[in-house]
Formats: structure tokens, sequence, C-alpha cells
């Protein structure tokens, strides 16, 4: 049995003509005949009623006709489904926390727009609660976010760990700290701060390194896009992973460096997620092999992150 059998049969139904129903469907009618006699000897009844004056439904097809209707109802909403499918298909959703924006996404995205021309990339910067909240609701395909190491990762998304790094200082050249080898808890009291707001890793990292002890002058930020940019124009020090700075176009152009803290061995991990058991677009599946490959590459270039995935 075929689909378009029971499209012939609908139309003809609906028309009340074989004539009529073959000039809509665009097929002769010995083609659309025959195609429908093919259907009533498969189910063993007589669909049809044929007599000069037209056709029309025999008293067994009426009876049959609302199971044609459903499975001809049937087809369009698995029709319309594709269609949705294929037109997500053509965008990914990338939830990202800035720490990981510009030395990873950047050259993953650009690759990822030569070798698919025709999909779009959604990035979205925000707190990591938000993207594994999009995560598991659908909201993103994929969510780049920050651990500290022993952090737990929530039920229902599957990790990889992309980049391993620690915290470090990140100054404006200019600063005395620029000239230490590392920067101790007390120098990093003794600096303006741009912290970041709470709900970022980082903000939960200082917090725990200060002991709750308070800068000489803290400024409030999302993000750490923004907080490099604060660093840059001078106006004080912040701490990000090291992998947020490395390869930074600020930190290539001499507007930004970084120091190790002193005595301080904490692992700041950055996690590529996606939902756990979900049927994945190719798009989706391509674009995380690109963060894997990438991150590989920086682990290659600068020898200090290091890629486990």
């Amino acid at each position: 049995m075929r689909t378009e059998q029971l499209e012939y049969i609908a139309a003809v139904t609906r028309l009340g003509s074989l004539r009529r129903a073959a000039e809509e469907l665009c097929v002769s009618q010995p083609a659309l005949s025959e195609t429908v006699r093919n259907l009533e000897r498969e189910l063993g009844v007589d669909l049809l009623e044929r007599k000069r004056s037209g056709s029309t439904m025999s008293t067994q097809g009426r009876e049959l006709l609302p199971h044609i209707a459903g499975v001809l109802e049937a087809l369009d909403r698995l029709r319309a489904a594709a269609g949705e499918q294929h037109r997500i298909s053509r965008m990914v959703r990338v939830g990202t926390v800035n720490a990981a924006t510009i030395p990873l996404l950047v050259p993953v995205v650009r690759e990822f727009r030569a070798t698919h021309p025709v999909t779009q990339v959604e990035v979205v910067g925000t707190q990591q609660s938000e993207i594994q909240r999009g995560l598991s609701e659908g909201g993103f395909d994929l969510g780049l976010v920050n651990h500290l190491a022993g952090d737990d990762v929530p039920a229902g998304l599957e990790s990889s760990q992309l980049l391993r790094g620690r915290p470090v200082v990140c100054v404006h050249p200019g600063s005395p700290l620029a000239a230490r080898p590392a920067v101790t808890v007390e120098e990093l009291l003794r600096e303006p701060l741009v912290a970041m707001r709470s709900g970022y890793v980082m903000h939960r990292f200082v917090h725990r390194l200060l002991a709750g002890r308070d800068p000489v002058f803290s400024y409030s930020t999302d993000g750490a896009e923004m907080g490099k940019l604060m660093v840059a124009e001078g106006l004080g020090v912040t701490v990000l992973p090291d992998f947020s700075v490395i390869g930074d176009p600020l930190e290539r152009l001499g507007r930004i460096t970084y120091r190790p803290i002193a005595d301080d061995t904490t692992c700041v991990l950055l996690m590529l997620q996606r939902r756990r058991g979900d049927a994945v677009a190719q798009a989706a599946r391509d674009l995380h092999q690109g963060f894997v490959r990438r991150a590989r590459e920086l682990h290659a270039i600068s020898g200090v992150v290091s890629p486990t995935a």
C-alpha cells in the first residue's frame, strides 16, 4: 500500500469524479483508475461505485473513509514535524559563560561556518545556572560552563571536559603586579578588584580565596569579557581561568597580561555539556566535535590548558 493510493481515493471522494480528481492530481485518468483498482484488490473491497454519471464511495468505502482520513492526517503531522526538525537543524544554540568565549568559541564558530554555510549559530552569554536550565529544557543545544574541581554535574546532562586550567590574576601590563612572578592574596587585597557577580564560578572562587576579607575597592560585572576590558583600561585587576586570558585579543595586543596566584593549586575545568539521551542534530554534533578539536589545538599552542576529551 502506498500513500498516494489513499490520497487518490480521498480526492475522488471529495470531487465525485475520477476525471476531476485526475485533473487536480495532474495524473492521467487511466493511471488514477488503475491505482484505485490496485488498492481495492489489496484491501479486498470495492471502494468506489462506478457509474456513467461519475464515481462515488461505496458503502464499504464510506466505512473505511475515516481510517483513510486518519492515515492522511497522520502523514500531514509527520511532514510538519519533519519540516520543523529541518528548520531547527538550521540553527544551533550555544549557551556560554564569557570566560570561554574568545579563545575557544570564536575559532570554532568560524570553522563551523565554513563547513555549514546555511546553519546559523546563536551564541548566548549567561550564567552557568541559566545555561544548564536551558539545556535541560531544550533551549540550548550545547553549553560551555566552568567547574571547580569537585563540582557536581547536574543529572540529565552529559559533559565533556575541554580545558583544564588554573585561576590567574589578569592585570594591566603597566601594573606593578605585572612585574611579580606571582600575586599573593595580600597583594590582591590592596588592588581595585573587578569581581564577577554572584552566580559565576569565579565569584565563588574569589570569595573563598579572600576568606571573607574585602579588597581596597571592588567593581562588580557580568562576565569575563567586560572584566578584561576594565583591566585593559587600568581600572583594576580581575581573577579568571588562565584559558580565558591566554590567546585573548587583548592579551595578544599587550593590553592585558596575567600572573599566577601564589600558593594556589585550584583547578578550573571548562566543560562542554548537552542534554543526555537526546537525538542530536548532525549540525550540533559537528559543532560539538569542533569544540573538542579546538581544545586540543589550544593545548598544543599554549601547553597550559589540558583537554581530556
